[in-house]
């Protein structure tokens, strides 16, 4: 089997390609033929030792991939040889061969491809527990999804526009902005960047009412702002900071607005309710084959060019996902 291995924190051209022999499959376990792996920022973190786990040397970057089943241990009865299947995997998914515990694999959709089912676990599903069972969106309610041509935010915007929520979509490039836009017929696209009345805008777009859920991957200033245009009894869901500051928040500003900052962590959540978490993807994979979900991928790249799939993610180059493929070229 092939892997892009690790073996000193580094930057991504510090990355090998070598041939490994096959782990061996604990209890549990299956050994899957990977056709696709995402790449995520924390893989980026995990090569170059800034993440808060480091698996031991050498290790390949990559927690979630998409592939084949073939080969189960004894025990395992959830999956079978031959079934199309995207898993959880934590670290070594750059590789043409991966070991998943079985209880993470997820039975893709017959419309689904791998290229698709390699980007969407991570993205789909924190998006779909933050919107659903954190901030219990409603139809007709105003959405402002902040870093909405990223990874979460393409699939936060994706969700809502399906639950029926008005999708307002903030952003710090206008070609992104507008891709996302042209993608998911969303009418209402700010820049953060470019414009920084944007949130007088967001209460001009809601007839002085403001946002009533607030999806906020970004945090920094964007998280203060967002308050400050918030309707009543309105929710922000505190995704993450890819912006890098942590922000301090002014709660005046909580209580005013009779509001709720809400924490979103998936990661930790499917692991207490693992059934509700298989239930929201099982939602999610009907309403993709009834063609009323549309994953973005904006990048794909072999194996061989998982440095370049890296500076796409570092660069923000990437618009949704960014998804790595193991056909040899």
């Amino acid at each position: 089997m092939r892997a892009m291995l690790c073996k000193a924190f580094g930057p991504p051209e510090s990355l090998v390609l070598e041939e490994l022999p096959r782990p061996a499959l604990g209890p549990g376990q299956v050994r899957l033929a990977v056709q696709a792996a995402g790449v995520n920022f924390p893989d980026v973190l995990m090569i170059q030792g800034k993440y808060q786990w480091k698996p031991p040397f050498p290790f390949a970057p990559g927690a979630e991939v998409a592939g084949e089943v073939i080969e189960i241990a004894p025990d395992v009865t959830s999956v079978k040889r031959g079934d199309r299947v995207m898993a959880m995997v934590g670290a070594n998914g750059f590789a043409d061969e991966a070991v998943a515990a079985a209880v993470s694999c997820m039975i893709l959709p017959e419309s689904m491809d791998y290229v698709v089912g390699a980007g969407f676990s991570m993205t789909y599903g924190t998006s779909y527990y933050a919107l659903v069972q954190r901030a219990q969106l409603k139809a007709g309610e105003v959405l402002l999804v902040h870093g909405a041509a990223g990874g979460v935010g393409t699939a936060a915007v994706d969700i809502g526009k399906h639950l029926g929520a008005k999708i307002i979509a903030t952003g710090g490039s206008d070609e992104k902005l507008a891709r996302v836009a042209t993608h998911y017929g969303i009418e209402h696209v700010l820049n953060y960047q470019s414009n920084p009345k944007w949130r007088e805008r967001v209460k001009e777009i809601t007839a002085g009412q403001g946002a009533d859920v607030v999806y906020e991957a970004v945090g920094g200033e964007v998280l203060e702002q967002s308050l400050r245009c918030l309707n009543w009894n309105g929710r922000i869901l505190i995704i993450g900071f890819a912006g890098g500051e942590i922000p301090k928040v002014p709660a005046n500003l909580i209580l005013l607005k009779s509001a709720s900052l809400v924490g979103v962590f998936w990661g930790a959540w499917l692991g207490r309710e693992p059934e509700v978490n298989r239930a929201n993807f099982q939602t999610m994979f009907d309403w993709h084959k009834a063609g009323k979900l549309k994953p973005m991928v904006s990048h794909t790249f072999p194996l061989e060019r998982a440095a370049d799939a890296l500076y796409a993610v570092i660069n923000r180059e990437v618009v949704g996902k960014c998804v790595i493929t193991m056909g040899r070229s």
